[in-house]
């Protein structure tokens, strides 16, 4: 006989107890299975197409300022190489562990020059109309031929920047990526043009 406190169970019927056990455990398993999905996917992201940035100083004025936050598209130049106009992040060339945010001026093969200040690229004026007088540098500077594998890079802020007037070309593997959005602060976020 049994007492009323023994439970007699038919074969393959589950405790409430081991239901609910089952219950969490598989939820906890699919859980972790969505979270480890979502970690490889943010590397391989992160790592192979897209990165936040954020710009310290103010060597991109008008245009970037300090502690904006950016975008940037890793995938741009595997897909074609920069091109002029393109802003870029890159590695520091003389501290490859400091980057930077810069403009492209000069692509490979061709030739840059200053006349006080305006820059000449293959002995045309470029078309820097969105650099304030005030932003700009009054040196002159001989024409120098920019090597093959190399860009030519500048901050919008002349007067207030470390760039290819410095440390010279960089080479396109220093080039990590081309900023595509500013998305902070929201009330200028904009989009880069491809």
């Amino acid at each position: 006989m049994n007492s009323e406190s023994e439970q007699v169970r038919e074969p393959g019927v589950k405790s409430p107890r081991r239901a609910r056990f089952e219950r969490v455990g598989g939820a906890l398993v699919l859980w972790l299975r969505t979270l480890t999905s979502a970690a490889v996917y943010a590397t391989v992201i992160v790592t192979f197409g897209f990165q936040v940035a954020r710009v310290e100083g103010r060597s991109m004025e008008p245009t970037l300022e300090d502690q904006d936050r950016l975008v940037v598209n890793k995938l741009a130049y595997q897909l074609h190489d920069p091109r002029v106009g393109d802003i870029v992040v890159l590695l520091h060339p003389r501290n490859p562990r400091q980057t930077l945010v810069k403009r492209v001026v000069a692509e490979p093969g061709d030739t840059i020059a200053f006349h006080e200040g305006l820059v000449l690229r293959n002995g045309a004026l470029a078309a820097e109309d969105f650099i304030p007088a005030d932003l700009r540098s009054h040196e002159n500077r001989e024409a120098v031929v920019v090597p093959e594998g190399y860009y030519f890079v500048l901050g919008d802020h002349r007067n207030n920047s470390s760039d290819s007037r410095t440390f010279g070309p960089v080479p396109m593997k220093y080039i990590l990526g081309k900023i595509q959005v500013r998305w902070w602060p929201l009330t200028h976020a904009r989009h880069f043009e491809p």
